[in-house]
C-alpha cells in the first residue's frame, strides 16, 4: 500500500459525527461539485443494460482488435456515482470519462436505481454488475478487449462497487448480457463502513441494524475486505474531505490488506469530496493504475 498509514475502527468512529448531516447535504452525488471544464470527447454510444437504465461508453482511440495496441486490450471502468444511497445520477462523471478515454481506457459512466426510485439492497449492486456485463460486451463488439474490468464509485457509490467487486458471488442479477466477475476495485472517498452511519444506510436497506443484522453485515465492504484476495485496489481520498473522513478509507485499506488484497492508497492534498472524482485530479491516477493492471494479465 501506499499513501498513510490506516487508521483502525475505533479511530475512524472518533472523527465520522458530522458524516450524516455532510452526506445528506450531498444527496445530489457528482452533479453537486463545481461546474468543471467541457469534456472533451462525446460519449461514443449510450446502452441499456436493463429495461430503462441506461451508461454511456467511452471509447479510447484506436481500431480495436483491427490492429490496436497491445491486441485492443483497453481496461474498462465502469463508474458509480455516489448520492447517499438515494439518488445516483452519473452526469457529473462526463468530464472524468473523457479523460480517462483520453488516457486509453474505456469508461462507462451509468444510472444505477436508488432509494428515490421504490429500490433497496441489494438491488443497486446488481444493477452495478449488470453495467459492467452490459459495458463489457459493449467494448467487445467495438472491437477491443475489455482488460481489465474494474468498478469505480464515488462516495456511497464507492461502498456500492466495493461490493459488487469484493462480493460479486453473493448476487445473482438478471442481465441480457454475459456475467462478468470485475477485476478490480476503484474507490473515492467512500463509506466503507456503513455501521458507522446506519441513519443514512437505512435508504439502502430499508431496515434498522437491529431488524436484519445480517443483511446489514453483508452489505458492509469493511466486513467482507477477506474475499477475492487476488483483486487490486486503488482508494483516492481528498485530504480536505470534510463531507466523509479520511479515516473511512483508512480503515478500508487496513481491512484490504489483512484480507490480502494489493492495495494503492492516495490521499491527495486540496482536494475534496466534490473534487476528488474530477478529471484533473483522478484521471491520471486513475488510467496510470489501471494499465499497470492490464500488464498484471500478462
Amino acid at each position: 500500500m501506499t499513501g498513510r498509514r490506516p487508521a483502525g475502527r475505533a479511530g475512524a468512529a472518533a472523527v465520522v459525527l458530522a458524516v450524516a448531516a455532510s452526506l445528506a447535504a450531498c444527496a445530489s452525488g457528482p452533479t453537486a461539485a463545481p461546474t468543471p471544464p467541457a469534456p472533451t470527447r462525446s460519449p461514443t454510444s449510450t446502452v441499456e443494460y436493463s429495461p430503462g437504465l441506461t451508461e454511456d461508453v467511452y471509447l479510447p482511440d484506436g481500431p480495436g482488435q483491427d490492429g490496436g495496441q497491445d491486441g485492443g486490450r483497453v481496461p474498462l471502468v465502469v463508474m458509480v456515482p455516489g448520492g447517499s444511497w438515494t439518488t445516483a445520477d452519473p452526469a457529473g462523471f462526463a468530464g472524468l470519462a473523457a479523460a480517462l478515454a483520453d488516457h486509453g481506457v474505456a469508461a462507462a459512466p451509468t444510472h444505477i436505481r436508488a432509494a428515490q426510485d421504490g429500490v433497496t439492497y441489494p438491488v443497486p449492486v446488481e444493477d452495478v454488475l449488470c453495467a459492467a456485463a452490459t459495458a463489457a460486451q459493449d467494448v467487445r463488439r467495438a472491437g477491443f478487449v475489455p482488460d481489465p474490468v474494474a468498478v469505480l464509485g464515488h462516495s456511497s457509490g464507492a461502498h456500492l462497487a466495493a461490493l459488487a467487486v469484493l462480493a460479486v458471488d453473493d448476487y445473482a442479477p438478471t442481465c441480457d448480457a454475459p456475467a462478468v466477475r470485475p477485476d478490480a476495485l476503484v474507490g473515492l472517498s467512500g463509506p466503507y463502513d456503513i455501521a458507522q452511519v446506519p441513519d443514512l444506510a437505512v435508504a439502502l436497506l430499508g431496515s434498522d441494524p437491529d431488524d436484519d443484522p445480517d443483511a446489514w453485515a453483508s452489505a458492509n465492504p469493511v466486513d467482507r475486505a477477506d474475499l477475492r484476495p487476488d483483486v487490486p485496489v486503488l482508494l483516492l481520498h481528498g485530504e480536505a474531505d470534510t463531507t466523509v473522513p479520511v479515516a473511512f478509507t483508512d480503515q478500508f485499506a487496513e481491512a484490504l490488506q489483512d484480507g490480502g488484497h494489493p492495495t494503492t492508497v492516495a490521499v491527495v492534498a486540496d482536494a475534496d469530496h466534490q473534487t476528488i472524482y474530477t478529471a484533473e485530479v483522478a484521471a491520471d491516477r486513475v488510467a496510470s493504475w489501471l494499465l499497470s493492471q492490464r500488464m498484471r494479465h500478462d
